[in-house]
């Protein structure tokens, strides 16, 4: 009787068991599968995008600083810029691919970061120039002289001679290029000349040996033309 009731016990046991389950891998029909697959097709297509609009930009000349009407323009004053033009809008600037002519100066005033248009600038037409120093007191200095400024440069009788009355200022040099109006140096004394050089054409210079004459004797005092 005992081993029976035993018995019972154990078949009673096993039949109350949950059923043993078994792990399987996800099909190819799995919904998280095929989501995670159009996620990952999603992201190629976006980065492919955003490079295939990337070179569609062109690569051309900007300006790096301010640049003045007849200045000179050389790699040093230019910066490399990227940018998306539409249709055939990029013909009109200068890219960065193509060497500046030598000679290349402004056809008219320049910004900074503006781009470099065919247009704004010209070559190998303009005249060989003398330079010419100039020490100027900053009174007889327009402030608004800079290199591609186009003045005139008088010179007046340091003293007049006695009896003559006022001097007259006699006119040295008409019509001539500023070439460049150097920095003064760090001194905090105050400057009592300032240095331009001008550029006098190569076919003028037969009337410079009596200009430095006038320049040498007397007070020079430069002015500049309006729209220069």
């Amino acid at each position: 009787m005992t081993t029976l009731h035993s018995t019972t016990q154990n078949v009673s046991a096993t039949s109350t068991s949950p059923p043993a389950t078994r792990a399987h891998p996800p099909g190819w029909r799995d919904p998280r599968l095929v989501l995670g697959v159009v996620i990952v097709a999603v992201c190629v297509l976006l980065g492919a995008r955003v490079l295939a609009g990337a070179d569609d930009t062109t690569a051309v000349w900007s300006l790096r600083h301010d640049v003045a009407q007849g200045a000179s323009i050389g790699v040093d004053d230019l910066d490399v810029a990227r940018v998306g033009f539409a249709g055939s809008a990029s013909e009109r600037y200068l890219p960065a691919s193509a060497e500046l002519a030598p000679g290349a100066t402004a056809v008219h005033d320049l910004a900074a970061g503006e781009l470099l248009a065919r247009s704004a600038v010209t070559s190998g037409g303009g005249a060989d120039l003398v330079e010419v120093p100039l020490s100027v007191a900053p009174d007889d200095l327009p402030a608004s002289v800079r290199q591609g400024s186009t003045v005139d440069v008088w010179v007046t009788a340091k003293t007049a001679a006695t009896g003559d009355g006022p001097g007259r200022a006699r006119l040295a040099l008409e019509d001539v290029v500023v070439v460049a109006v150097p920095k003064g140096g760090d001194s905090l004394a105050p400057q009592t000349t300032r240095q331009v050089i001008v550029g006098v054409d190569d076919a003028r210079t037969g009337n410079l040996s009596e200009a430095l004459g006038l320049l040498a004797d007397g007070r020079i005092v430069i002015t500049r033309r309006a729209g220069s």
